[in-house]
């Protein structure tokens, strides 16, 4: 298939013969079947499909072909900074974005790293992404932020954040309300490409500051995302206000959710909100231990997401394997402490591969058109297939081959409502040179703003020397007890 016949307009395509991963409610593995795809829909699945003259063929053998993942919780405009953070805890992060140096970032700049991320998501089979963006000072900064996932052909959802303000100052302004009548379809609540939410957190100051945040989103009829659990910033007495004041939703996303008590989690299963776990950003960053050996108990629904390029890698296998790996180990060390051993895993492959899509699409009420492989459902679809690699043979246990095997370089070919957007492992449509421009400058300009001590600095971080450890948000004075009480 040439990159032209990839993208004609209105022509069908078909993958031949590849281990089809449904994810369905079965979790139903279909071994040497086709999945044809008409518009944006898929239109069959099954073996030896006929399909319509005129089809694209992409042949599948050897692969396996899965719902595109989705990830419920990215700082898409944090890319242009990749890797930088490598050696950081949380406290230098929130030192450096929230309190120093985050306020440096122009409309250009946020611009930059959404695109270049929205990229990287794409590459890596990725083809729903939230974008978490928190960096957006002004309606420039969020026209930035608009245009540059206008130009990526994935679905996104803009999570609408701004860590330099009050969520109740920001929420409120003019240039917030015309930014939301002019950019975000539907009346706010978006669209099929370009979903809608709002992000801040809550500190659990019993003055409730965030309330009329809530409210403009209840008044907008869009969900809220926040980071709860993380240890020393958001805890238990933030769910609790939420809680007594009505703002816990179904539609509500709670990320990281790592540092909470049993009564917390219960509030969160009872309003049927799901968690946006980030295993590799909790294990490194200190959020609290990975939740889901948590979530798993008191059953809340979960999703996957990488966080930040700041630190981690911008996909969701590793998401997978890390979260695999987390819960397991946090189910062996109970069971040595009691002198016991686990004979039987209790977290599956194959559940971790739902979490990566099908459970996305639960988070952000997408769950009837996302996250599956079935008729009828968004043509999101992502082929697993590397003739170069060693890795792809033998293949034996599907759902266990993308959790532990496979990562982002296996990545054959990636549709997008029925849109080839990637196909034998190059991105088709997309400027890749426009955006490695963009961040150059993005980079200089951030080295220039900090000079080259307070640059290398950053990178090499010693414990910052400040009075505010525990708290990054500027708009109220208030200190978890769980964390500075002794």
């Amino acid at each position: 298939m040439s990159e032209p016949d990839a993208v004609a307009a209105g022509r069908p395509v078909v993958l031949r013969g590849g281990t089809v991963l449904t994810v369905d409610a079965a979790r139903r593995v279909l071994p040497a079947q086709d999945v044809l795809v008409v518009g944006d829909t898929i239109a069959a699945v099954g073996p030896g499909l006929a399909v319509p003259g005129g089809t694209v063929e992409i042949d599948a053998t050897g692969g396996i072909v899965m719902p595109g993942m989705i990830d419920t919780h990215r700082h898409l405009w944090q890319t242009a900074m990749r890797g930088y953070g490598a050696d950081w805890t949380l406290t230098q992060y929130f030192v450096w974005y929230y309190l120093e140096w985050g306020k440096a970032f122009r409309p250009e700049d946020v611009y930059a790293g959404n695109l270049l991320g929205a990229i990287e998501a794409l590459d890596a089979g990725v083809t729903t992404t939230v974008d978490w963006s928190h960096g957006l000072q002004t309606p420039q900064h969020a026209d930035a932020a608009v245009d540059a996932l206008a130009s990526v052909p994935g679905r996104f959802v803009l999570a609408y954040g701004n860590i330099q303000d009050a969520p109740a100052n920001w929420t409120a302004s003019p240039g917030f309300r015309d930014f939301v009548a002019r950019r975000i379809p539907g009346g706010g609540r978006g669209d099929e490409m370009l979903g809608f939410q709002l992000a801040f957190d809550v500190t659990g100051d019993p003055a409730f500051p965030e309330k009329p945040a809530f409210e403009v989103a209840r008044e907008l009829g869009v969900p809220v995302t926040t980071h709860a659990g993380v240890w020393g910033a958001t805890g238990d007495d933030g769910i609790r206000l939420m809680h007594e004041h009505g703002f816990m939703t179904p539609e509500t996303v709670y990320v990281h959710a790592a540092s909470l008590s049993a009564d917390s989690y219960h509030r969160i299963a009872a309003t049927g909100g799901s968690a946006s776990v980030s295993t590799e950003s909790e294990q490194s960053a200190g959020q609290g231990y990975p939740p889901t050996w948590a979530l798993r108990a008191h059953g809340i629904p979960v999703s996957l997401s990488m966080d930040t390029s700041v630190w981690w890698s911008g996909d969701l296998f590793s998401a997978m394997r890390a979260t695999l790996g987390a819960d397991r180990s946090r189910e062996h060390l109970e069971a040595h402490a009691k002198g016991e051993t686990v004979t039987h895993a209790a977290l599956r492959a194959e559940q971790v591969v739902e979490w990566a899509t099908r459970g996305g699409a639960r988070a952000l009420g997408r769950e009837a058109q996302l996250g599956s492989i079935e008729q009828g459902k968004k043509a999101d679809i992502v082929l697993i297939k590397n003739e170069h690699s060693p890795v792809m043979t033998p293949l034996l246990h599907p759902h266990g081959h993308v959790a532990f095997q496979a990562q982002r370089g296996d990545v054959h070919t990636v549709l997008v409502g029925g849109r080839v957007v990637k196909h034998e492992h190059r991105l088709v449509g997309i400027d890749l040179d426009a955006a490695r421009r963009a961040v150059e400058q993005t980079v200089a300009h951030l080295r220039a703003a900090l000079g080259e001590q307070e640059w290398e600095k950053g990178m090499n971080p010693d414990v910052p020397q400040t009075s505010i450890l525990d708290n990054p948000y500027t708009y109220t004075d208030y200190h978890s007890a769980s964390t500075r009480g002794h």
